[in-house]
């Protein structure tokens, strides 16, 4: 094993993403041979379009856990921004384009108020990523007066967003919300790991007080990183509602979980400085699989829920194992 892990493709690809690759191949031969119907078209689109909305979850809290951070509220949060502008949409006729502005910048608020509360008011990130997730909640359902919202179908009225996760080409449909996250997915590693930016969140999940010794505003940098979380939980707000139709208030907490589980699945340290925005977005994809294939097999999900925690653990687990090694 360890002389295959000093091979340059594998090193060059990374012995982790193999391995995530690996496991998806088997979920998909697995539950397979299960259903047949898994391999079906319209099996593989419902997992993709779950994948895109998770997806911009857990980029977001990439960022954050790459600092040290954690945000329970990023689900909630999605679905404020989805009920409050699908309440536009729906009750005050608001037009479609600043309804999806308006998913985004609540997305937005929301990781300003995490970020000042964690970087410059110097609340636990557990404590005020909590408080985020009750207000989220709690301001979703004052808006709506605790009515569920439901947007457009594709034939209606401005319906024409839901083209964002899937348009049909020639009788098929496009996966396009695939091909938006990897667009967005791309952007955000040349962030994390190619500018100044990237680096200075990076550091303070690595060592903050050395880097607020070498003089570098560590609140700033805290700050925007969880401002890109929100921003992000935003616009998955705007993938959920082009998946799904109704929104209801007071949920959304186990997106966070899966969310998270992506994360560390994917080879971010659940303590910081160590992320990878590739293995965030496959471990995504474990997530969906799992999900769907749990649906396909007739299960309840309470059984997803139970396979996210194991592997979260065994994740958590391997991280702290290799960190051990290291030093």
């Amino acid at each position: 094993m360890k002389k295959l892990k000093e091979y340059p493709f594998v090193r060059k690809i990374g012995w982790n993403r193999i391995i995530l690759v690996g496991v998806i191949i088997l979920m998909y031969l697995i539950f397979a041979l299960v259903n047949s119907t898994f391999l079906s078209y319209s099996r593989v689109l419902s997992t993709l379009n779950y994948v895109c909305f998770l997806g911009f979850l857990a980029l977001g809290v990439t960022f954050v856990i790459a600092t040290g951070g954690i945000d329970f509220s990023i689900g909630p949060v999605m679905f404020c921004a989805a009920l409050i502008s699908g309440h536009l949409l729906t009750k005050s006729n608001f037009p479609i384009i600043i309804c999806l502005v308006v998913a985004v910048l609540v997305g937005m608020i929301f990781g300003v108020l995490n970020g000042l509360l964690v970087a410059y008011i110097g609340i636990p990130p557990f404590i005020s990523s909590m408080a985020g997730m009750m207000a989220a909640k709690g301001v979703g359902s004052v808006f709506t007066k605790t009515q569920s919202v439901s947007w457009p179908q594709v034939t209606e009225i401005n319906g024409w967003f839901r083209n964002l996760i899937s348009t049909r080409i020639g009788g098929i449909q496009f996966p396009t919300g695939l091909i938006l996250l990897l667009l967005t997915a791309v952007i955000c590693a040349v962030i994390l790991h190619k500018t100044q930016v990237g680096r200075y969140i990076l550091c303070l999940g690595s060592n903050k007080e050395a880097v607020r010794l070498s003089g570098i505003n560590v609140k700033k940098w805290e700050m925007l990183a969880y401002v890109v979380c929100g921003t992000l939980a935003g616009v998955a707000a705007i993938f959920y509602v082009c998946a799904y139709t109704t929104v209801q208030p007071g949920l959304g907490d186990t997106f966070n979980n899966d969310a998270i589980a992506s994360c560390v699945m994917g080879g971010t340290s659940m303590t910081g400085g160590i992320a990878s925005i590739s293995g965030t977005i496959l471990g995504t994809i474990i997530i969906a699989v799992l999900q769907e294939g749990i649906m396909a097999m007739g299960l309840q999900k309470d059984y997803q829920y139970m396979l996210t925690g194991v592997i979260v653990v065994v994740a958590v687990y391997l991280d702290v194992k290799s960190k051990t090694s290291k030093n």
